[in-house]
This record gives structure tokens, sequence and C-alpha cells, in this order.
């Protein structure tokens, strides 16, 4: 969709740009500390800041300002009124019951991988990253799965903009290295990661595509890297995640 200029209201990206400005290495900022991370004068970021506070979405002691819980509301709206979410809700069910391990459906969000919907399994060990998590896209499965099917000249220009952090001492951490991984998924149909953004944890990761072969998320899971070998993962998760991609097609 096309949207003309005359139709954007600057000051309401402003006020999402002030909410994004707080996480976890910022969680209270004063007016001037929130200016600098936008962009934007000492005055106009104090004027959204009590605006948030006026509307329930932030807290202030008079001198810094906090998110309040309110703020949750605005990814719930998503999750609530996504089909995608919705739709992906009981194939992952079906996954955690015939594997006995979590899995969470995860999209792309410029440079991170969103985790919106994870399988429910009160009786199984939490290991993974739970819905709402935003992680480096270069050193998660589904970010690896969701970019191997991007074409060269987009990746090109996503790299160009992309920080390579290294997390663990096996991070994928060079564009040279990124791209090997990306183009070696692209064959394969599916990715591995091992000890990438954590230590002991492996994960593997399907895209998932709608029947124009358009990528909307993909399909994962995280596993300790014991007691089962790589090669044993992936004879136990790859055809399990293909056929549930393969439903996932045929309906959306």
């Amino acid at each position: 969709m096309e949207i003309q200029r005359r139709d954007v209201i600057d000051g309401l990206g402003k006020g999402l740009q002030i909410i994004e400005a707080f996480d976890e290495d910022h969680p209270r900022l004063t007016a001037s500390e929130a200016a600098e991370r936008v962009g934007i004068t000492r005055t106009a970021a104090r004027r959204y800041l009590l605006s948030l506070v006026h509307f329930g979405y932030a807290l202030s002691d008079g001198k810094r300002f906090w998110l309040s819980p309110r703020v949750l509301r605005l990814g719930q709206s998503y999750l609530n009124a996504g089909r995608m979410p919705r739709l992906v809700q009981p194939f992952l069910q079906r996954l955690s019951a015939e594997c006995q391990e979590n899995f969470n459906f995860s999209v792309l969000d410029g440079h991170e991988v969103v985790y919106v919907v994870r399988s429910n399994n009160p009786r199984m060990i939490s290991i993974g990253f739970q819905v709402g998590a935003r992680l480096p896209a270069h050193v998660v499965t589904p970010g690896l799965a969701i970019l191997s099917t991007m074409s060269d000249a987009w990746l090109e220009e996503w790299i160009k903009n992309h920080e390579f952090s290294a997390f663990t001492p096996n991070s994928v951490s060079t564009p040279a290295e990124f791209l090997r991984s990306v183009h070696a998924a692209r064959a394969l149909g599916f990715w591995v990661t091992e000890q990438q953004f954590t230590m002991g944890l492996r994960g593997i990761a399907m895209a998932v595509k709608d029947r124009k072969g358009n990528c909307l998320g993909a399909i994962g899971t995280t596993l300790p890297m014991q007691p089962l070998t790589r090669e044993e993962s992936i004879d136990r998760m790859v055809p399990r995640l293909s056929d549930v991609v393969q439903l996932l097609r045929e309906i959306l």
C-alpha cells in the first residue's frame, strides 16, 4: 500500500518512538535522555512523555519517566487481532504434543526476530523464548530460516545496516559468515544453530510460506545440546516441522 506523505501524522510516529526509547538498558528516562535517543528537542520529548503519563502509558516521579503496564495493550492488540497467531497456535500445540518440546512461531521485524506465538504445555520445562521476546536475527534460528527466503539483493541491503554482535564464542559475527549460513539454510530448507545466543542450547527452525511463496515467519524449537546429537535432533524434528509447514501453506 502506497501512503501519501500528507496523510502521515508525524506526532504519532514520534510518540511511538518515545515508547520504543525505553528498553532493558534504559528502563527510566529523563526528558533530556528521551530527546537524545529519539532525536528531538527536550521540550518536545517532555510533552510526549507527559502525554503518555496523561493517557496511562507511562509513570513519572517528576523527573524520570518509565512505562506503565498499559503499554502491553499495544502488543496484545496484535496478538488478539492478528490472524496468524490464532491460526498457528493449534499447530504448535500439535507439535508440542507429538515431540514433547516447546515450539514458537516468530516473525522478522527489521533486524530482530519477534516471538509471537508459543506452544503451551505446563508439564514441560520452559526452554527457549517467551512471547514478545525480541532478539537479533543473525543469532537465532528463526532469523536465518526467514532470511534464507529473501533475495540476494534484499539481503545485501539488510546486511549493510545490521550490527553483527557476538553473544557467545559461537555467534555468527561477520557478514561473510552470516551469508554462508543463509545460503546453506536456503539449500536445506531449514536451519540449525548451536550455542549462538545461549550456551548449551540448539535451535531448529523452518520458514512458513503462503501459497504464493511469501515468507510469513518461522516455526522453531529450542533444545538442550544433550542428550541428542545434531543429526538426531534433525531427524526427530525436521520431518514434523515440514509436515506442519506444508499444512499451513495450504490454508494461508
